[in-house]
């Protein structure tokens, strides 16, 4: 069985870092603020990160600057020579208070950050901060100096990656139920890259602060809101190319080739069964690009399929509509891979890539629950179960039936 939405569990996440966080503020509003302008000059690095911030759920790290000046102050142990006494709780009141802050325009458009990012924020500073500000305080890293210092925290920042990786594939999958293996690879790959940046820039901050004082933050900031634009404009070009790809593949439909939404509800349900079935971020790419573009073949069709359903058509007609599509993925310059899956979806499954699997038999489903009025879902279902001896495979067939029974994917009849 697929693991469920758990959320008693997302709850106990979220409980957990909303005691921290108000334990924080509320013994930093009893105790007072230690070195006010430190904490003043941390704070609005972070506020300003998180107005910067890209409200992208796509997007691991939507406030890298925030991020890094979080991290940078939960290692700070001298600012221009002289040593900080700002705790454990101090340095995860100022970064709440000041996330919060920079929040506001976004909460005003409804765009605030989510549950999850504000869980994640408070757990990841608070582990980091506990890993350098306690020992710090007792004086473990008096001996520390020179490149051993730079080298552990380094060392604390990359583990402190690692766990913010893991918290995050781990409210995704109480979140969503997907696969927890798949989903923390896809966060470990993603840290590899602003991650990175985030990492580096606070470990440089630190270091900086500490030798020639607060006007080292907005020096280094620079490069981490360079590399930031660089990532957005990534981004802009992913979207694009994923708009023309959309694009292409209404062409079916406005021609009458198939029924309108036919393809969107296809590839949204795939890449949920390939999200079940444990395939890593690139690989559900490639595989909603290809259920996108799946029925494009049909345009080089002399006589129209009846309502586009290909699904009833003969063996070697089904392959023959496939290799035409292959054929028009190929001239349009979109990926290889995405070629590759249009071609084979109609052979036998034995045979098939997973991805080719999972577009043929959702694209059935999707044709025989649309066929089937008020009761067609179900007995589609059972169409494609009994089909299994050689037109679909039997894993795949399985993982549809689980996502459809968890979610509101259950493809609805095309008007």
């Amino acid at each position: 069985m697929s693991p469920r939405p758990q959320p008693l569990l997302l709850a106990l996440v979220h409980t957990c870092a909303g005691l921290l966080a108000a334990g924080s503020l509320a013994a930093t509003l009893y105790g007072g603020l230690e070195e006010r302008r430190v904490a003043l000059a941390f704070g609005v690095l972070v506020a300003v990160g998180e107005l910067a911030r890209r409200n992208d759920t796509q997007v691991r790290e939507p406030a890298p600057l925030g991020a890094a000046g979080a991290l940078s102050y939960a290692l700070l142990g001298e600012a221009g020579g002289h040593p900080t006494h700002h705790g454990l709780a101090q340095v995860l009141a100022v970064v709440l208070a000041a996330s919060l802050l920079g929040s506001v325009p976004h909460v005003a458009r409804g765009q605030g950050p989510t549950l999850d990012h504000l869980s994640r924020r408070v757990l990841t500073v608070g582990f980091v901060a506990v890993c350098f500000q306690l020992p710090y305080g007792r004086g473990m890293f008096d001996d520390w100096s020179g490149p051993a210092y730079a080298l552990l925290l380094l060392a604390l920042l990359s583990l402190t990656a690692l766990c913010d990786a893991v918290l995050a594939a781990a409210l995704a999958h109480l979140r969503t139920g997907w696969p927890f293996g798949p989903v923390l690879r896809d966060e470990l790959r993603a840290a590899l890259g602003i991650g990175t940046a985030v990492i580096a820039t606070g470990a440089v901050m630190a270091l900086a602060v500490a030798v020639v004082g607060l006007w080292a933050l907005p020096v280094f900031s620079v490069p981490l809101l360079l590399a930031q634009m660089s990532f957005r404009r990534y981004a802009a070009v992913r979207a694009t190319y994923r708009q023309t790809i959309a694009s292409l593949a209404r062409a079916t439909e406005v021609a009458g080739c198939t029924p309108a939404g036919h393809a969107r509800r296809v590839a949204a349900v795939s890449r949920a069964v390939g999200r079940d079935l444990g395939l890593t971020e690139p690989e559900l790419a490639v595989l909603e690009y290809a259920a996108l573009m799946h029925d494009i073949g049909q345009l080089s069709l002399v006589d129209p399929v009846p309502a586009g359903a290909t699904a009833a058509l003969p063996a070697a007609e089904q392959r023959r509509i496939a290799l035409l599509g292959a054929a028009v993925v190929r001239q349009t310059g979109v990926d290889e891979e995405v070629a590759v899956i249009v071609e084979r979806q109609a052979d036998p499954y034995p045979g098939q890539p997973l991805a080719a699997r999972i577009v043929g038999a959702v694209n059935a489903y999707e044709e025989k629950s649309r066929e089937g009025g008020p009761g067609g879902p179900l007995t589609a279902l059972e169409e494609l179960r009994l089909a299994t001896a050689g037109t679909y495979a039997p894993e795949v067939v399985e993982s549809l039936a689980r996502v459809l029974a968890r979610s509101s994917l259950t493809l609805p009849v095309a008007g």
